[in-house]
């Protein structure tokens, strides 16, 4: 059992418990740059390794009533069959090839990025998010879906996108809904997706279940530990600093 994982898996469990933000955001290119874990099965890994941490949060937000059902059926729509198809594509391609890896490292430094971006200014989002862009529940719907196959080929080749993306988005899709419901609502749909997504790349061979397990062991208390430290420590702090380590490890991988 190695003493790097398990310190790894508490670091990023702490960084998810104080901000929401950050466990595929981070576990992943940990895996990949620290560890030298094959992109694909550092993935695979951690999309089940999301699912069983965020399977926790569906409980918490559900008893206090943060989870909107109707925007997680929309959302699943789309992530769903996306993917179901992102898998197959993965399926057709020799996922250990020199040129897979480049792929999956590629949109794994774009995700981050983006993810950087929505770190950074959701604040000045949520501020600015109270004018309705769409206005029509056919046109909200229709964007909910699409969002929702971003999502599904994004999270489901990279393992990232289902947390500070979602937010963002829904933030500017439904801006009536307040924060903790949006948070509640991606959670409660970023389970299945990575469920699903993490099925399919077991399919593949791509999950390694005794590093999911390691991981585990640290970042269940990680979790814990910053949930309670979360009113305690300046957010906007952590933010910036998750957002900086975020914006190198993603040029790291557009440009190792």
């Amino acid at each position: 059992m190695d003493i790097g994982f398990i310190f790894s898996g508490f670091i990023v469990g702490l960084l998810v418990g104080l901000t929401g933000v950050g466990g595929g955001s981070l576990m992943t290119p940990i895996l990949v740059l620290f560890f030298h874990i094959k992109p694909a099965l550092a993935v695979g890994t951690d999309l089940l390794y999301a699912s069983v941490t965020k399977s926790v949060g569906i409980f918490a937000h559900g008893k206090l009533g943060n989870i909107d059902w109707k925007i997680v059926k929309r959302l699943m729509v789309g992530s769903i069959p996306a993917s179901i198809l992102t898998t197959y594509y993965l399926r057709q391609i020799d996922v250990a090839s020199t040129g897979a890896v480049d792929i999956i490292k590629f949109y794994l430094g774009i995700a981050l990025l983006l993810t950087s971006i929505a770190v950074i200014f959701r604040p000045y989002l949520i501020e600015k998010s109270k004018v309705t862009l769409l206005k029509t529940d056919s046109a909200i719907a229709i964007a909910t879906i699409i969002l929702g196959l971003i999502l599904g080929g994004l999270v489901t080749l990279t393992s990232v996108g289902a947390g500070a993306l979602g937010v963002t988005a829904l933030l500017l899709i439904y801006p009536k809904i307040g924060i903790t419901k949006i948070v509640g609502t991606d959670i409660a749909h970023a389970v299945p997706l990575t469920l699903v997504a993490g099925i399919g790349h077991a399919s593949l061979g791509t999950v390694d279940y005794s590093l999911l397990g390691v991981l585990l062991i640290g970042s269940i208390p990680g979790i814990y530990i910053g949930s309670h430290l979360s009113s305690k420590v300046s957010e906007q702090s952590v933010r910036y600093v998750l957002a900086l380590i975020l914006i190198y490890v993603g040029q790291k991988l557009i440009f190792h």
